[in-house]
């Protein structure tokens, strides 16, 4: 009980070896291998099985022989022994030796125990007289005995009810060993040609097998490395065939996605450098704004401070320091204008709902359009920095547009949280254009900005889509999930 506890526990361990080894060689080893197993394995066993059965009826044979001829031989020395016809014993133990192959010798012992007649041609061998001796009353007796030449089945026969003796007949097993390896010899001569045969059927069929297969594991090499102008042909209409369409299918689902992903890296870096290059625009417009009216703003401002100080009467230095007062305040809103376009502060106090109204209340009074905000399922709720800008950018980006080629009179923003995803609709009712047409010339186009509003959505892992139509205005569809871009203390 130990030792099977010790083997069950020791099971996966040679488990795991043993497919260790056998996993680890090749396709056509193992079908090789199961193929000599299959020829093998029954032919070894049929051989076994055949021989047993052989070696048993051939000694029951042999036994039967035995006391068939040593009856024989008892029954016609009867006469001779009561006449003493030495020479017709000796006729008749030679001839009965010379017709039946598997004797090895005879020979008659008389009712004292003495030896009669013998075939043994140098001497007879004393030490048989005492290995098979014949109890009373006993029909006959077989004993095998062991000899130089192999098993000799030893037969004793009582001759007239053993009152005349008694007939001695010696069987060899060698002829039966003959026969045996004969058969065993020309049974194995049949399964080393069905062997050579399963093996080159075997050899022929890993051929078919792995040839298609080593091609796909070159061909899958080279895939690795970044080739996907390959294809395989079809072997035939079977599992392989199908293998080898799978992996067609999955080279060309690779090009394509590797098209796909050189074309998006050259969008991208396309849209980086006109990124770069509209911000260093803004710089400029910034640095010229500061610089013309802020500038000028602050030159007036100290010639006014001149201009009072030689004001000639209190009532001009008053006039003349309300005049400065206005042009301050001017200067002082133009500074809120730039800071809120750059990043507007209502945006990291509030969030982002307050800060799109406010930008909407601004884009109103400056383009004259209506525009309306909406907001369902964010009360209470604060969205990540990240997410908030990334919203609010795409939002003024698609304001921009619609204030640039819309010509619409009204704008309609929607956002709405649910099922932990947020959803932003801009909607107006302008123009409308061709989504395919300006997709399909590039970010090199005029329509930039569209190419930018997808990709901040995809850095925020969402979907923005466009729908639009001639005639029919245009609607902006941000949806992004939740699941990382709700803080933690609002969520």
């Amino acid at each position: 009980m130990d030792g099977l506890k010790r083997l069950r526990e020791r099971w996966p361990y040679w488990r795991r070896r043993v497919w260790h080894y056998v996993g680890g060689v090749s396709v056509r080893t193992k079908i090789l291998g199961i193929v000599l197993a299959v020829i093998l394995i029954p032919g070894l066993f049929i051989i076994y099985q055949l021989r047993t059965t052989l070696i048993t009826t051939y000694r029951e044979q042999l036994r039967q022989e035995g006391i068939a001829v040593a009856r024989d031989v008892a029954a016609r020395s009867t006469d001779l022994l009561l006449i003493n016809d030495l020479y017709g014993l000796n006729r008749l133990l030679r001839d009965t030796q010379q017709y039946n192959a598997n004797v090895r010798y005879i020979f008659i012992l008389d009712a004292k125990g003495q030896i009669v007649a013998h075939t043994f041609g140098k001497g007879f061998p004393l030490e048989l007289l005492h290995v098979n001796t014949l109890p009373p009353n006993t029909p006959y007796r077989v004993m095998p005995l062991r000899s130089e030449e192999g098993i000799i089945w030893d037969v004793a026969v009582p001759i007239f009810g053993g009152k005349a003796g008694t007939a001695r007949v010696g069987l060899s097993e060698a002829p039966m060993w003959r026969s045996i390896n004969a058969i065993t010899r020309q049974i194995v001569l049949t399964m080393t040609v069905i062997s050579l045969l399963g093996i080159g059927a075997a050899s022929l069929l890993t051929w078919l097998l792995t040839r298609p297969l080593l091609e796909l594991v070159a061909l899958a090499e080279r895939v690795g490395q970044g080739d996907y102008s390959l294809s395989v042909r079809r072997w035939a209409d079977d599992e392989v065939g199908a293998l080898q369409d799978a992996f067609n299918r999955m080279v060309a689902q690779l090009r394509r996605a590797e098209q796909e992903r050189a074309e998006r890296e050259r969008l991208r870096q396309e849209y980086l450098e006109r990124v770069i290059a509209a911000q260093e625009d803004e710089r400029k417009r910034i640095a010229r704004e500061l610089h013309d009216e802020m500038g000028q703003a602050l030159a007036s401002i100290l010639l006014g401070l001149r201009n009072v100080e030689t004001a000639p009467t209190p009532a001009d230095q008053e006039q003349r320091l309300q005049d400065l007062r206005a042009v301050a305040m001017g200067a002082l809103d133009r500074v809120r204008h730039l800071a809120f376009d750059l990043r507007p502060k209502l945006l990291d106090d509030l969030g982002l709902v307050p800060a799109l109204k406010r930008y909407a209340s601004m884009y109103q009074e400056r383009f004259n359009i209506e525009t309306t905000v909406q907001a369902l399922g964010l009360d209470g709720i604060r969205l990540s920095p990240e997410l908030e800008i990334t919203v609010y950018r795409v939002v003024q980006e698609a304001l921009t547009n619609a204030a640039k080629y819309a010509n619409c009179r009204h704008i309609s923003i929607v956002l709405q949280v649910r099922n932990r995803v947020l959803s932003v609709i801009v909607e107006d009712d302008g123009q409308g254009f061709d989504i395919g047409r300006v997709l399909k010339a590039g970010p090199g186009s005029t329509h930039l900005g569209l190419y930018g509003m997808r990709e901040r959505a995809e850095l925020m892992g969402g979907t923005l889509e466009i729908e639009s139509q001639e005639g029919s205005g245009t609607t902006v569809y941000l949806r992004v999930p939740l699941q990382v871009h709700i803080r933690p203390d609002e969520g």
